[in-house]
């Protein structure tokens, strides 16, 4: 079981590697607050998950807006009383696809809001409540953080910002509370999504070996080292981005 005190918030927990990670938390006991826009895969996490259905909670939640951050979490303190850890995950990409150049300005404070200055907000309101549980913080960000495919500056500058965002945090909040960043490669959600948009996963051999691993990611990478980043087992650990790609990002290639 899970040494980790009290309920865990995660933000985009209803899909993809946030609900991988609320996953693995309710199977080791954890009592778990999802926070997502999405009340349709919401709503069917609840029905999935209906053996856990005395430890977990979902609540509609724009993490891009401060009333509906404040009340997200103050529903979680209502239903379970303490927050031992949050998981800031919710994320988008633009659909935009084109140059810095047309790249509308709305399209880049949609996704600058949403995953970066939300994981500012839930910081915000739940530092309170992690303060008297000694709790911690865990950030999602991404490898594109340190590298790019052409087309992805308001994705890259968001990432990029939640890994100083961690760093800033963690030495705003210690020691009461540690806040430690992890950076994902590439991991599988298909089989994640909600069932309407569901899909199954196909890899080939090319997409297994260009990682170092010989694996492509799955939503498990995360959750278990997210858990391992909210227990006491990493008490001596804050301010750290963790890389977890297959070894990607260390691979050179040359053409």
């Amino acid at each position: 079981m899970s040494t980790i005190q009290g309920c865990v918030i995660v933000t985009g927990g209803a899909q993809g590697i946030g609900k991988g990670i609320a996953s693995h938390l309710l199977e080791n006991g954890v009592p778990v607050a999802i926070l997502d826009c999405d009340a349709e895969a919401g709503e069917e996490c609840l029905r999935q998950w209906n053996q856990h259905a005395q430890r977990m909670l979902f609540t509609q939640t724009d993490v891009a807006n401060e009333d509906s951050v404040r009340s997200g979490v103050d529903t979680a303190v209502e239903r379970f009383k303490t927050i031992g850890g949050l998981v800031n995950n919710a994320g988008i990409a633009t659909a935009h696809g084109g140059s810095v150049e047309t790249l509308a300005l709305e399209d880049w404070n949609r996704v600058i809001g949403v995953n970066l200055t939300g994981c500012f907000l839930l910081a915000k309101h739940a530092t309170p409540h992690l303060r008297k549980s000694r709790g911690a913080i865990v950030n999602i960000a991404s490898t594109r953080a340190l590298q790019s495919e052409p087309n992805t500056e308001a994705y890259a500058a968001s990432k990029g910002g939640i890994v100083a965002l961690t760093h800033a945090l963690a030495i705003s909040l210690g020691p009461e509370i540690r806040v430690n960043c992890i950076s994902p490669g590439w991991i599988e959600v298909g089989p994640w999504k909600k069932s309407s948009r569901r899909k199954e996963a196909r890899h080939s051999d090319a997409d297994r070996l260009q990682h170092p691993a010989g694996i492509v990611g799955e939503p498990q990478d995360i959750a278990s080292a997210v858990e391992y980043l909210l227990s006491e087992s990493s008490r001596f650990i804050t301010g750290q981005n963790l890389i977890i790609d297959g070894g990607m990002t260390k691979k050179m290639i040359y053409v």
